[in-house]
């Protein structure tokens, strides 16, 4: 499959990606105190999803129902989180070029999101009549979702380590802080 990267091509930050003026399609459109939504929401799902999964492990192993009933009630948790998270994702995935490497990655970083989100609302509505004693099918929705965490993450990874995407303009090790230029970041002196 090949790409259209648009008229001009350059370089940025070690990556060959489509000119575009300051920002344009490149820093994440939806932000807070300068810092982008998504990324700051994605542990969230991420971590409560995961961790259901593991008590879902430890009430096989020991047919304890509270663990099962915890895994219930974070997956109910880690579902809105995901949801949430997918929002300000998908206003981000719209301001990225089309015809890019970047667009098709971010769909493929989308929609397996979306599906393991579904899956885990699947499981968390299937263990709602009797949360400390799920069954089999909604573990194994689980299971199958956890496996979708990790390459949705794998993709998002490659989404801002590889290609760019929501990284800052200007980003680099000693760039200043929020709010600060590079003459108040060195004590107001110019040069």
């Amino acid at each position: 499959m090949t790409y259209s990267t648009g008229p001009v091509i350059v370089w940025r930050k070690g990556v060959q990606m489509p000119d575009t003026k300051k920002g344009e399609g490149m820093e994440s459109k939806a932000r807070v105190m300068g810092h982008p939504i998504h990324p700051i929401l994605v542990p969230f799902p991420i971590g409560l999803l995961t961790t259901a999964v593991i008590f879902d492990v430890v009430h096989l192993i020991t047919g304890g129902a509270r663990w099962a009933e915890i895994s219930f009630w974070l997956i109910a948790v880690g579902v809105i989180g995901g949801l949430l998270a997918a929002v300000f994702g998908l206003v981000d995935w719209l301001a990225v070029p089309s015809g890019t490497r970047a667009k098709a990655v971010g769909l493929a970083h989308g929609l397996s999101n979306v599906v393991m989100v579904a899956l885990f609302a699947v499981s968390w509505l299937l263990r709602s009549g009797a949360p400390g004693d799920p069954g089999a099918l909604p573990i194994v929705l689980s299971f199958v979702g956890v496996g979708l965490v990790s390459l949705g993450g794998y993709l998002g990874g490659e989404l801002v380590f590889r290609l760019g995407i929501g990284v800052a303009e200007g980003a680099n090790p000693n760039a200043p802080g929020l709010g600060r230029t590079p003459e108040r970041s060195r004590g107001g002196r110019e040069g």
